[in-house]
């Protein structure tokens, strides 16, 4: 069973994507938040397995949110899927920076959504690493050069088959296309994504493919 903390503050909204779970077998509702700072409290109280994490609310947003329950979170921590209403968002940028594991569009169906929730719950790859890497790309280079901007990790601590692996996600290549083009076997590709997450105190795959991006070991277009 799939434990899910719903945050949004719309109730419409957020009373559909509630009834929505609560009907689909495998999931059950933890708790319900309006607001990014109810979210945080509900998470430490709840410690559901996803939070569907509204980004522009009131307050608290959805990135401060996600940047507070991650770093307060026991192991293991919750898994953040944003909703947005449109792609190329910055916020949704800066969610994924801060360790959201991927995000999803407000309009999408139902069976998409529950299949996003169901991916990041059994951390699997981003539900649309297309999409992920255009909005990374959009992004990455203004991160990088905005004034008070964080740094980036060191990469130099990643062996050069860790940062072979860390290139190829960036491109949003699975798991399974990895291991095929490095001739290593899946569970290998994934040993070396744990170590390099690790090393550099990652919470995310969508994540890494941030840091790939502002350290420049990958570049848009690429």
């Amino acid at each position: 069973m799939t434990r899910v903390l719903v945050v949004d503050d719309q109730f419409l909204i957020r009373a559909g994507l509630v009834g929505l779970l609560n009907a689909a077998p495998g999931f059950e509702v933890a708790g319900e938040a309006g607001d990014g700072e109810e979210a945080v409290r509900l998470a430490a109280k709840m410690r559901p397995d996803v939070i569907l994490m509204d980004i522009r609310m009131p307050g608290m947003n959805g990135i401060q949110a996600t940047e507070r329950i991650l770093a307060d979170a026991a192991d293991p921590a919750p898994r953040v899927l944003v909703l947005t209403t449109f792609d190329l968002d910055e916020y949704v940028y800066g969610a994924l920076r801060a360790g959201a594991s991927g995000f999803l569009l407000k309009d999408s169906g139902p069976e998409r959504l529950l299949a996003a929730v169901a991916a990041v719950a059994g951390g699997d790859a981003l539900f649309a690493p297309s999409v992920t890497r255009r909005l990374v790309e959009a992004f990455a280079h203004r991160a990088r050069s905005a004034p008070g901007a964080q740094p980036s990790p060191d990469l130099g601590a990643l062996t050069s088959r860790e940062v072979e692996v860390l290139k190829l996600i960036a491109r949003g290549l699975s798991n399974a296309e990895i291991a095929d083009r490095l001739s290593i076997s899946e569970a290998t590709v994934k040993t070396h994504l744990n170590r390099t997450m690790t090393k550099l105190d990652l919470n995310s795959r969508a994540q890494a493919v941030v840091i790939a991006y502002e350290t420049g070991l990958v570049t848009p277009g690429e």
